[in-house]
Formats: C-alpha cells, structure tokens, sequence
C-alpha cells in the first residue's frame, strides 16, 4: 500500500510545481515587455520554457540523483498526456478548433521530432552526444518557429493575447518578488515529486519508470491541462492545442536534451519503452496531427477515444 508520507511528497510536488511555474512566467513576461523584448521572443522562450518548467526541473532532479529512468518516463508520459488527456478531456466539454495558421506544419513537425526521438531511444541510452543532438534540434525549432510566427501574427496580437490570459505584475518589487518565489518553489517541488515517486514505486512493488510515467506525468501537465480546461470552457480552444503541440516539442528537444547533456551517466531506455510506451507516443502525436490535418477539429467523439485510449494506458501499466 502506498506510504501517507509518499503521497503527501506527491500531492505537494505538484502544488510547489504548479506555483512556481505559474510566478516564474508570469515574472518573466513582465520583465520582458519592461526590457523592450519583443512578446513573439518572449512566447517562443519564457513561455515555451516556463509551461514545461516541471518536466525541465523533476527530470533533472532525477537525472542528477541516480533515478534516469524517472527523467525519461516523466517526459514521455507528459507527452503522451498531453495528447490523449489534455487534448481529450477538454474535446469533450467542446470541440477544440485547430484550423488557426502553421497549425498543420506545427503538428506534422511535433510528429517528426515525435520520430527522432524514439530512432535515437533505439540505441539503448541517451548519452551525451544524443542530448546535444537534441539541443540542436531545438535551436532549428525555435528559428522555424520565429519565422513563421512573426508572418502570422503580430507582436501587438500575441502581447494583448497575454494581458487577457495573465495577470501579470507590474511594479519591478513585484516582478522580482515572483520571479524569485517562483525559482525556490520548483525545485522544492521537484525535490518532493522525485522523493514521492520512488517512495511511491518502492510502495507497489513497480519500477520508477511506470511512476514516473503515470503520476508524475500527469504532475507535471497539470499546467497544459488547465490552460486548456478554462480555454475549452471560454470556446477559445485553438491557442491551447497550439500550447500543447509546443509544449511537446520543447519536452523532447529541450528538456531531454539537457537533461541527456548534463546526467553524470547516459539516461537508459527502460524496459517496454521501445515496445510500448515511445510507439504510443508517436501514435499519439499522429493521431492528432491527423485530426488537424483533415478536419482542422478535435470533436467530441475524438475526444472520448482519446482520453479511454489514456485510461486504457494506465490501467495497463499499474
């Protein structure tokens, strides 16, 4: 039976996660606009950073204290989330629109970087030379996506997108005063996530990886979820499956490349991963880019299969 004290780590990761990823982009934002940076610089870094913030910090956490397998089950398992319950369960509450500009080539690019990422699992580890891969990869992302963000919208649409969604602090006391809360409460909270999962693990008699998988997974998309909750609710779904699309992306390419760049040893490929987990992820990523491609709509029906197919994923793991 799983420990009080293992699930309490878990219940208040998240909460700490939750928090200082909120105060951190929020800080970052507001810094940036008073710096002079342009809002279509700051969404493709501050932003696309600080949405995957919890899967950067707990995969590192993890990496850097001899749990690797953890590292990559949390980003594989949010990715999978992402798709399949973030984009799923809000379908269900309302169609989530997705015919907005480069949706198309966004989602067929998460699918080829969906691709690179497992061919490279493929050797058995990830070691150094594959996170700097990765980070190159990323580096291409962020040009491509520069460009074509600044051909379809301008910095004054994605600037007032902001102000609507955010309530960002103005005076420089309370800028920094989030930015500093907002640096101390993710490492705490990835601190307890970590210590929650292996407790939590220890406690069923199941691999970190399957934890890592399923309940920090599902931790550290809390964030996307809820973004795309409330956008599904004020029938505004297009910018938050952009979000997720995004938020993919950056999870692959960023944050595994830097977590595979900087781990003392290469990250293993967990058993099953190859068989199940990482084809479930691309199959994940396609479908939707499927749904984009032909419909431009997730629809409610999609939306159900979507979310039993994560259902059905978990309840296989555990």
């Amino acid at each position: 039976m799983p420990t009080p004290l293992a699930v309490l780590y878990l219940f208040g990761g998240v909460i700490w996660l939750l928090m200082g990823g909120d105060l951190l982009i929020r800080g970052s934002i507001s810094l940036s606009q008073k710096a002079g940076v342009p809002p279509l610089v700051v969404g493709l870094t501050v932003v696309a950073f600080g949405t995957s913030a919890p899967e950067l910090v707990v995969s590192l956490r993890a990496a850097l204290t001899g749990y690797p397998d953890l590292s990559i089950a949390n980003v594989v398992g949010s990715n999978i989330a992402n798709v399949l319950l973030v984009v799923g369960l809000p379908a269900i509450v309302y169609p989530m629109t997705c015919n907005q500009p480069g949706a198309r080539k966004d989602a067929a690019v998460m699918v080829g970087v969906s691709v690179l990422f497992f061919a490279l699992c493929t050797l058995g580890e990830l070691g150094r030379p594959a996170g700097l891969a990765l980070l190159a990869a990323f580096g291409l992302f962020l040009l491509y996506a520069l460009q074509a963000s600044m051909a379809e919208q301008s910095w004054e649409d994605e600037s007032e997108e902001w102000e609507r969604g955010l309530g960002l602090p103005r005076t420089s006391t309370m800028i920094a005063t989030f930015l500093v809360l907002g640096t101390l409460a993710l490492p705490l909270g990835a601190d307890l996530l970590v210590r929650g999962a292996v407790s939590l693990a220890d406690a069923l008699g199941v691999a970190s990886s399957v934890v890592g998988l399923t309940f920090v997974a599902l931790g550290t998309s809390l964030p996307e979820l809820a973004t795309t909750l409330v956008a599904a609710f004020k029938r505004e779904a297009a910018l938050a499956v952009g979000n997720v699309i995004g938020s993919n992306m950056v999870n692959l390419l960023a944050i595994m490349g830097i977590t595979a760049a900087v781990s003392p040893a290469p990250i293993p490929i967990p058993a099953g991963f190859l068989s199940l987990n990482l084809p479930l992820m691309v199959a994940a990523a396609a479908t939707l880019a499927w749904a984009i491609h032909r419909r431009g709509v997730v629809g409610r029906r999609m939306g159900a299969l979507l979310l039993a197919s994560y259902l059905v994923f978990v309840v296989v793991l555990l």
